[in-house]
């Protein structure tokens, strides 16, 4: 079966392909259709922004395709940054200056007020219309400094209280069977397995 990972991120490619790996899976990503118009993310909702993406690259290569909208949820913040958690810090932004911005809005809130939920939802579009949704939460705490030089994004400050560590402390092994990602990507793998 052939698929359309529909992103071009390369963290994200790199960890998905890893959840997916299957001998009966060939993964292929944006890199692949260069043409690909880049989709507005107008949805509200992690599920509305997967869909679209979801939608526009099955559109676009009639293969079917899978995207993912994910985010960090901090309850301090009314769920901030939330949708905009790619670019929280402005567009453009690096994921040190979401980091930095983040730190600097939570710099007087206590341990115990700094709880957070990393989300992740995940489209698949095997044609237009029908497209199945699954979902992958982690709760941790957001640390009150960086730590951490693997992963990507919110990792270096998202504590994981289980393993006393925040996401970028852990190896990519590791990561890859709590993540949110993993275990939305968990669910769309036995999902593809189905059809």
């Amino acid at each position: 079966m052939k698929i359309v990972l529909a992103t071009n991120n390369q963290h994200k490619i790199k960890e998905i392909k890893e959840i997916l790996k299957d001998p009966n899976l060939e993964i292929l990503t944006l890199a692949d259709f260069p043409d690909f118009p880049k989709p507005e993310e107008t949805g509200k909702t992690f599920e509305e922004n997967a869909t679209i993406k979801a939608k526009s690259v099955y559109d676009f290569t009639k293969i079917a395709s899978i995207a993912d909208d994910s985010g960090l949820e901090v309850d301090a913040l009314n769920n901030m940054p939330g949708i905009l958690s790619a670019r929280f810090a402005g567009e453009g932004c690096s994921y040190e200056d979401n980091n930095l911005k983040l730190l600097n809005l939570m710099k007087d809130i206590p341990w115990d007020k700094r709880s957070a939920t990393f989300v992740c939802v995940v489209a698949i579009a095997y044609d237009f219309k029908n497209i199945k949704i699954v979902e992958g939460k982690v709760k941790g705490v957001i640390a009150q400094k960086q730590m951490g030089k693997n992963g990507f994004g919110y990792d270096p400050l998202f504590y994981y209280p289980p393993l006393s560590k925040t996401f970028a402390q852990l190896a990519l092994d590791v990561k890859n069977e709590i993540s949110h990602r993993a275990i939305a990507f968990r669910k769309a793998k036995k999902l593809l397995s189905s059809f």
